[in-house]
This record gives C-alpha cells, structure tokens and sequence, in this order.
C-alpha cells in the first residue's frame, strides 16, 4: 500500500517533469537571456552615456529599471527572465536551476551585454565631438576609489554591491516563487527595485549591480576598469548567494512541513477512529443496555454483600411509608406483628374506660 508522504512524492516529480516538457528549449531560453541583457546594456549605460539634463529628464536609474520590467514582461515565459548572472546565481543556489543550465545562462547574459556595450562603442564613434570613446564610457563604468564620483573607497562599494544584490535577488526569488500568488507583480517589483538601487549606487561607484553589465563597459573603458573588475564579479556573487542560501532554507522547511503533513493528518485520522470506535463500544454496549441503569451504579459502589441493603433501599423508595412500610405489609397481611398491636390496642383502650 503506498504510504501519503511516497504519494505526495510522486504527484510532485510529476508535475516537475510536466513542467519540463513544456518548458522551452535550452537554445530559446539562451537566445531569450540575451536579448534581454542585451536591452539592459543599451538602457542602462546608452541613457547615462546620452543623456542631456535639458532634454532628456527620464534618469539613468529609472530607465535601467523600466527596460528589467519591459524585459521580464516579453521574456520571462521563455527563460524566466534572469538577465544578470547574480540573479542566475541565486536561483541555481536555491536549488531552482541545475548547474550546468545556469553557467549556460550566464554565458548568454555576458554575450548579450557585450552586443549591446559594442552597439553603444559603435554610434559614439560616430558623434564627431567625442573624441576619445573610451573616456566617454569610463563615465558609466563602475569603480572604486578615485573613480568614484564621491571617492569611495573599496569596502565601501563592495559592501553597496554586497547588500544591493541581495537585496534585488531576494525580490526576484520571492516574486517569482511558485507559491507566490501574484507572480504577474513580478516584473514591475524588480524593475522599481533595481532602479532604486541603482540610484543608490551611482554615486557610490557606478555599482549596477549585474556582473555582465560591469563586464560589457569595462572592456570598452580605460584599462583602471579591468583592474577593477574583480569587485563587480565577487561582491555581487557574494550577495546572490546570501539570498539564494536564505530562500533555499525557506524552501526545505516547507517542504519537510508538507512532507509531515499527511502523516500527522493520518495519524490524526487513526486516533479519531479509535476514539470514536470506544465511543461505539459505550454505547453498544453500556448507555443502550436495558439492565444497565443507577442502581448497578449504586450496587457496585456499595460492594460485595449489598444486595440486601440495596433490595431494602429500592423497597423503601416505592412504599411512601417509609421506615415503617416493611411491619405495615405484615400487618396488612395478618401477620405476627399485626395481633400483638391489635391486642396491645384494646388493653389501653379498657384502661381508659375504668
């Protein structure tokens, strides 16, 4: 007999394998990936690079968040819409993609960056009043130190980077989970998110939070840039993995919670059965007897030898006469007892007469 916890097992790797049958191919999730880094490299460097305050007052932050909700909203269906190798991260941590799927999406996500950063290369060359390309993108690229427009120094991004992953991978892992009623706020909550963080970090040291982003505008940048490199690849991965670790423990302690489930509802079942089962057995076999009423109740309490005891008690209680029911039957009957009062009566009554 299959036991509920094997049971529930089932049903589950069941639905995990319908799921994968009709996820999408491994080449339209990597080709979604890319895409979509490739609109987060043009909308979030091309607008800062740009950018005109007269002319353009849609901030660099804003609209790096809007092109993330744009693009989960058209690619999200197809690769779950990642686009960030820290957010691929977290979800390969909490156990939501397998290893080699997720450094397949990572090398999609650094492919599409670096298609949208030489796009940008390309049309700032173009524009004949810049004349080194690369200085213009060092004013997009992310550093620390003397790089940073505030002269952060390093523990102080690292740690912005750190916290602001976190952070960001925390929202993606929570709005996407599959227990997550709402799912379809997903886009719109990580979309506002990085765009709040991003406008955190742009003072800080340019921090976009996604190591294929940093990657795209170093190797267009100075060559401080690639020096630099290594913090805007460890500190994000860093914070990722604090999420990923944080919602992975959510998601074993759910499932050891429904794992126990059903045989705490099983053994809860079983002691209902049992209970109601005694109660059966009462009153089969006690409440509904014909023999069984207060008087057993008083005869057992009373004891062995009792019987008579119990007889006169239920005699009494029958004749309203109480103590003096038992000689007034005999006297009624003729008894003994009876014509000794009868004579006793008549010697008293010739007394009084004389």
């Amino acid at each position: 007999m299959t036991s509920p916890v094997s049971a529930t097992a089932t049903e589950g790797s069941e639905l995990h394998a319908a799921r994968g049958a009709a996820q999408p191919g491994l080449v339209a999730r990597l080709s979604a990936e890319a895409f979509g880094s490739l609109f987060l490299a043009i909308a979030g460097l091309g607008v800062p690079l740009f950018t005109i305050p007269q002319s353009n007052p849609l901030s660099a932050s804003l609209a790096a968040g809007l092109a993330v909700t744009a693009s989960m909203l058209a690619f999200a269906y197809i690769s779950g819409g990642h686009f960030n190798p820290a957010v691929t991260v977290g979800n390969a941590i909490a156990g939501r993609i397998g290893l080699a799927e997720a450094a397949a999406y990572v090398g999609a996500q650094l492919v599409g960056a670096l298609a949208g950063a030489l796009a940008l290369f390309g049309i700032l060359r173009t524009v004949p009043k810049i004349d080194d390309t690369r200085t213009a993108f060092d004013t997009v690229t992310a550093g620390f130190g003397e790089h940073s427009i505030v002269q952060a120094p390093m523990a102080g991004v690292l740690l912005v980077e750190v916290l602001g992953t976190a952070l960001l991978v925390a929202v993606f892992l929570g709005t996407t989970s599959a227990r997550n009623t709402n799912k379809a706020a997903a886009p719109f909550a990580v979309g506002l998110t990085l765009a709040v963080l991003l406008q955190l970090g742009q003072a800080v040291g340019n921090t976009p939070f996604n190591p294929a982003r940093a990657t795209a505008s170093a190797i267009f940048s100075s060559s401080w840039s690639l020096e630099q490199l290594w913090l805007f690849w460890v500190a994000p991965l860093v914070g990722a993995a604090i999420a990923g670790l944080v919602f992975r423990g959510f998601s074993d302690s759910t499932a050891a919670a429904a794992a126990h489930a059903p045989a705490r509802a099983a053994g809860a079942a079983e002691s209902g059965h049992v209970e109601a089962a005694m109660d059966d057995d009462l009153d089969d076999d006690d409440l509904d007897d014909e023999d069984f009423d207060g008087e057993d109740l008083v005869d057992a309490a009373q004891g062995p030898g009792s019987d008579a005891v119990g007889e006169d008690a239920r005699g009494r209680e029958k004749d309203p006469r109480g103590a003096h029911g038992v000689r007034g039957r005999r006297a009624e009957d003729g008894s003994a007892d009876g014509s000794a009062d009868d004579e006793a009566r008549d010697f008293f009554d010739g007394r009084r007469g004389q």
